[in-house]
């Protein structure tokens, strides 16, 4: 069985009968003004963070989600775009489909404005999605692409910027770790499936996404997920597994690469009004400034005493330099 038919295999049991924390990390769900989440799609959240930021859905975008889950998040992302199909939910399995279905129903139930036709469900691959080029502005994925080994991660990466209009966004939640792990647990099926040992290291993870072309990607989030213990798995010490929130912008890449936001700042506090380093970044009298990561390192190669940055908080909600 290859890891993709044994992720296959658990998600199918898990649209079957719900699996309550199989994969998910505690997070509020969205209090909107007459958003009501069934208690169903709670228990099939089978995601490790969330993808759903108002900021990235205004003027009604055309939404694309990949891995459908209970449908929770197709629920809150039809909360911004209330049109016939307006939010396309792709997944390769019939079981999770239908289950999605069936909760929609019940959100009808709750929420006077849904309807289940504003989302389209769409059995798919991740790696070759049925959907055309340029025709969504926001796709998202919660805990699905860090499954993938390395060369179908590319092509997942590559699929959703085909798919995406100029400009468009890609917001990701998945977990990340810093620790070398065993061959052993690398290789453990059920545990890629399970969202575990898949996990890579956050700038491995950065680098993929810009290497298919996306010219701006924010770190939007970071928080412990879980920990592998001796105990428990084949491993000698403790491994700790981040989950991260990314949001990955179909900008035309710069000549000097990519900018990735990972919540620095740089302030200015030297005797004049304001410091421009000629670069179209211009840092106010003591006025704290997002900067990304290519910034912040080019102000400290200039080596002044008045300007201060910030280390990275892994926490960025926009209003950059860039």
């Amino acid at each position: 069985m290859s890891y993709l038919e044994a992720t296959n295999d658990l998600y199918r049991k898990a649209a079957q009968t719900p699996d309550v924390g199989l994969c998910c990390t505690t997070n509020p769900i969205w209090q909107l003004p007459g958003l009501d989440v069934p208690l169903i799609m709670q228990e099939m959240n089978y995601g490790c963070g969330s993808t759903v930021h108002p900021s990235d859905l205004v003027n009604n975008p055309k939404v694309l989600y990949v891995g459908v889950g209970g449908g929770m998040e197709l629920l809150q992302f039809a909360y911004f775009n209330r049109n016939r199909k307006g939010v396309i939910g792709v997944d390769v399995l019939d079981e999770m489909l239908e289950a999605s279905r069936k909760n929609f129903i019940e959100a009808e139930k709750s929420n006077s404005w849904f309807k289940s036709e504003f989302v389209e469900l769409k059995k798919g691959n991740a790696l070759s999605l049925p959907v055309e080029d340029q025709s969504i502005d926001v796709a998202a994925q919660n805990c699905v692409f860090n499954i993938f080994k390395a060369d179908d991660l590319k092509r997942a990466l590559e699929e959703i910027y085909r798919v995406l209009k100029p400009g468009g966004r890609l917001v990701m939640s998945d977990p990340i770790c810093e620790q070398e792990m065993s061959g052993e647990l690398r290789n453990d099926d059920k545990l890629r499936a399970a969202c575990l040992s898949g996990a890579i290291p956050l700038n491995d993870y950065i680098k993929a996404i810009t290497d298919v072309g996306f010219g701006t990607v924010e770190v939007r989030a970071k928080r412990a997920y879980r920990v592998l213990s001796p105990e428990h798995y084949n491993t000698e010490e403790l491994i700790h597994i981040e989950s991260v929130e990314v949001c990955a912008i179909k900008d035309p890449m710069p000549d000097d690469g990519p900018c990735v936001f990972t919540g620095k700042t740089a302030i200015f506090y030297g005797k004049d009004e304001l410091f421009d380093d000629g670069k179209g970044h211009t840092l106010l009298q003591n006025q704290p400034l997002a900067i990304c990561d290519k910034t912040a390192q080019d102000l400290i190669r200039l080596e002044r005493n008045d300007i201060f940055i910030s280390e990275s908080t892994y926490h960025y909600n926009g209003g950059g330099c860039c």
